[in-house]
């Protein structure tokens, strides 16, 4: 059964009169465990269908299920928690708290409901190989090192789903291909379900999966 699938999910936005379809009829099945990656050029609708599978946005038309549940029928304080238990968000522009620590940072998307503590969030920044770097505050980061904060992040609630868009736009080559490998490593040492949007050609070497997009619509490559 697959973790994710989506079934003729459309997102129309209006440019003044003119309707603009980000994403067009998309219909997609990723099973558990998979390292998925979309590529594409800018404007293609990528960003779009990874916040519809995030439930940040909601379609216009079609079925998103995740995991068993239909997130577009979900009432919103419960796709918030569904959100919250298992989906973490890697963004591009890091999007750190200043005048949090790397620790501090990762604490804070701590599920207030649950039994994490600090000691979950230094485990997290070990993961990332930043332990020694837990009470730096981001400006003391390198950018690499900010974005190992934010994968972290990123998995101090356990999810079984992590999407990552563009996370390696605001890095140099060499190391946007660290980054890379370390959501490569925590796909297959941890069997994370990871989701990549992404300009970077180093992904090919790494994904299970393949996907392109072009004016909205979706197609698998070989």
């Amino acid at each position: 059964m697959p973790l994710i699938e989506l079934k003729e999910v459309s997102k129309v936005f209006k440019q003044g009169a003119t309707p603009i379809n980000a994403c067009d009829n998309i219909d997609m099945k990723i099973q558990p465990g998979e390292f998925v990656a979309i590529i594409g050029p800018s404007g293609s609708g990528k960003s779009t269908l990874l916040q519809l599978l995030g439930g940040l946005d909601g379609p216009t038309s079609g079925e998103i299920t995740i995991d068993g549940h239909d997130i577009v029928k979900l009432k919103q304080s419960k796709l918030t928690e569904f959100r919250l238990r298992n989906i973490g968000f890697i963004f591009q522009h890091f999007n750190l708290i200043p005048t949090l620590t790397a620790e501090q940072n990762v604490e804070s998307a701590i599920d207030k409901r649950s039994s994490n503590d600090r000691s979950t969030s230094r485990k997290m920044l070990a993961n990332v190989g930043l332990e020694s770097r837990a009470k730096h505050l981001p400006t003391r980061l390198s950018g690499g090192e900010q974005q190992r904060v934010a994968i972290a992040r990123s998995l101090v609630n356990n999810p079984k789903i992590v999407l990552a868009d563009e996370p390696t736009r605001n890095l140099d080559s060499e190391t946007g291909a660290e980054i890379m490998e370390l959501l490569a490593e925590l796909n297959k040492n941890e069997g994370r379900t990871i989701i990549v949007v992404t300009h970077s050609s180093y992904v090919r070497k790494l994904a299970d999966r393949l996907f392109e997009m072009n004016d909205g619509q979706l197609a698998e490559k070989e």
